[in-house]
């Protein structure tokens, strides 16, 4: 990881720069892909499973007794951590089920708001170099409390064409039956059209590498919404001297396993703790299984030594970072200050693992710098809210002629005629 003193927030803009490829180079391929699988549906879908993931596909979806075999080649350990999560994530989601909001606004104007489940959700989980099995439980569980109606699942299969164990077993204990075994761009694009076997979605949730990412951004051209941006995992971490070392190298290291294109951050106004982190960094990377992706991503990562508490908020909140770390002693002094970040960690004993797992929360959040506008998956990303009003003779009367005034205004004459006509008929006795 490369040391850098933080001097100015131009400088501080280059130094944070994500590892990312340009986006056109990627939009080629991921337009050239959603064209053909427009065209061709499944036959394309699988032209694209033999080159990327290099497996023929008989089929797209997971049997019965490919779920029923899973249970049996999952741990009871694991179970009992995976029955944990679900239990807290179903308790944190379910909090966020609000009551329908009803207001007179003008004697006779009522007006109100109700939300309903979108229809139709396409979940994708990633395979590659990990089985991400913890998005099942991020995305199917607010679907479900949601009421979304039709919840199917893409994930892409190792070359003999089998999805990990853990994935079906986790999305079977979710009531997601409907799996597909496709990855990747084409997982996407036949979300996105819908083929003769694999349903169209209304909606797509889930992270994925930058690929996956602009795939889904090209999705909304076609009139298909997406949870969010979620692309290559980062982490950004302000401490001080009250903050562990070791934790802080664990954290980092966290991170930086989830893939090459990864980024993590250290932000800190002690220059010891810095050099104690750079340290414990090289000690912890070593004992990874993943060592040499984490290697790769600490390339792209930085130690950052800022002189002021008011450089460090800055810099965090220009990167926007997906998970924020703060340890540091006058974490509630600061927390009013941070205004772009998809989930904040407090504390030495709040690791950001905690929040990928077990805790409660969400972790399919925004990246790339797009928790600046974009939230993490909760609830509310699986409903829409309609609105609703009711007017009496007496509301119509009451703001008949603001709306004629305005409508007059803007030059919409057939608006103002809209309420005209209703106000003379009510002054006609009716």
């Amino acid at each position: 990881m490369e040391k850098i003193i933080y001097q100015n927030k131009n400088k501080g803009s280059d130094l944070l720069k994500r590892p990312v490829k340009s986006f056109e180079s990627i939009e080629r391929t991921v337009n050239y892909i959603f064209k053909d699988i427009q065209l061709n549906g499944d036959a394309a879908v699988k032209k694209y499973a033999r080159r990327y993931d290099k497996v023929d596909l008989d089929g797209f979806f997971v049997s019965p007794e490919e779920i029923e075999l899973s249970e049996k080649l999952v741990s009871n350990e694991l179970k009992m951590a995976i029955e944990l999560a679900k239990t807290n994530i179903e308790k944190f989601h379910r909090a966020q089920i609000t009551k329908p909001i009803r207001i007179e606004t003008t004697e006779g104007v009522t007006c109100w708001q109700e939300k309903r489940a979108i229809e139709k959700v396409g979940l994708y989980v990633p395979g590659g170099t990990a089985p991400l099995f913890s998005t099942i439980l991020m995305l199917a569980i607010p679907a479900k409390l949601a009421g979304c109606k039709e919840v199917f699942l893409c994930t892409p299969t190792d070359r003999m064409g089998v999805i990990n164990p853990v994935i079906l077993y986790t999305a079977n204990l979710c009531g997601i039956t409907k799996i597909i075994k496709v990855g990747g761009i084409q997982a996407i694009a036949a979300m996105t059209f819908g083929t003769e076997n694999i349903p169209k979605a209304l909606k797509i949730f889930g992270p994925g590498n930058q690929y996956v990412t602009i795939a889904k951004q090209m999705a909304t051209k076609y009139n298909v919404a997406i949870d969010l941006p979620a692309g290559p995992s980062e982490l950004l971490i302000f401490a001080d001297e009250t903050a562990k070392a070791n934790f802080i190298a664990s954290d980092l290291l966290s991170q930086a396993e989830h893939g090459e294109d990864s980024q993590v951050i250290l932000v800190s106004r002690s220059r010891s703790l810095i050099d104690e982190v750079e340290i414990e960094i090289s000690k912890q990377i070593d004992q990874l299984p993943r060592k040499e992706i984490a290697i790769k991503a600490m390339s792209n990562s930085r130690l950052i030594y800022c002189e002021s508490q008011i450089q460090a908020i800055e810099m965090i909140n220009d990167y926007a970072p997906e998970h924020l770390i703060i340890c540091i002693k006058n974490e509630k002094e600061i927390l009013g200050m941070i205004q772009n970040a998809g989930s904040i960690f407090l504390g030495n004993y709040s690791p950001e693992s905690a929040g990928d797992y077990v805790s409660g929360t969400n972790h399919t959040l925004p990246t790339n710098g797009y928790a600046k506008n974009y939230s993490g998956v909760n609830l509310d990303s699986f409903l829409k809210t309609i609105t609703f009003q009711k007017i009496s003779k007496e509301g119509l009367r009451g703001i008949g002629s603001a709306i004629e005034e305005m409508a007059m205004a803007e030059g919409l004459f057939a608006h103002k005629n809209a309420v005209t006509l209703r106000l003379k008929y009510l002054e006609n006795g009716e």
